[in-house]
């Protein structure tokens, strides 16, 4: 593949300008990275996906335009037909049917990193690298709680994948993005944000 992570990452850094959105889409590249090993897939590719599936958010924040809006510049922009067409599965009002691995696992992966990084901000330490499975259990159970982080999405991504929630998602993810901590910001108060 020519389309490479760095060329990815330099879409992100054009059109996303908020540090929290740009944390997001770090997550959900390490969730699918994972995943990819997971499934002995296209590690590079499943990351790509992850990386770019929210790149659109800040100029088409409306569920109606995004991602349908962004596909034509990550075509402009040299972006494989088949990374494009993933993180068109994964919006509500697309229209592309999740059809292949890749688009499940994006799917699933993509709210789930929400609601582990707000557990990980409620924590005294602010160290995603503290964060239990059970601690993001309870909160699970707490609907007020991060109730941007769709619960019943997380539960239909895990059935369309045949994977159980607390026994293997929620740790494969959780486990991919506590590797990734200084990057998303959360590996403590002394933690430095990089990418």
């Amino acid at each position: 593949m020519s389309f490479r992570r760095e060329d990815a990452w330099d879409i992100v850094t054009e059109f996303v300008h908020s540090e929290s959105l740009r944390n997001h889409m770090l997550a959900v590249e390490a969730g699918m990275r994972a995943y990819a090993q997971k499934y002995d897939a296209d590690a590079e590719k499943w990351g790509i996906t992850g990386l770019l599936h929210d790149f659109d958010w800040e100029i088409h924040p409306d569920l109606n335009e995004h991602p349908v809006k962004g596909a034509p510049i990550l075509r402009e922009r040299g972006v494989p037909e088949d990374i494009i067409r993933s993180i068109l599965s994964h919006g509500v009002n697309t229209g592309v049917p999740r059809d292949s691995l890749m688009d499940k696992v994006l799917y699933a992966v993509d709210e789930l990193t929400g609601l582990i990084i707000a557990v990980a901000l409620v924590r005294p330490s602010q160290d995603i690298r503290d964060v239990k499975v059970k601690s993001i259990k309870k909160k699970w159970k707490d609907k007020s709680f991060a109730a941007g982080a769709h619960r019943e999405s997380i539960e239909e991504g895990c059935a369309e994948l045949g994977v159980d929630l607390w026994e293997e998602h929620v740790p494969l993810v959780l486990s991919a993005m506590q590797e990734i901590a200084p990057n998303l910001g959360l590996a403590g108060q002394g933690g430095a944000s990089g990418h």
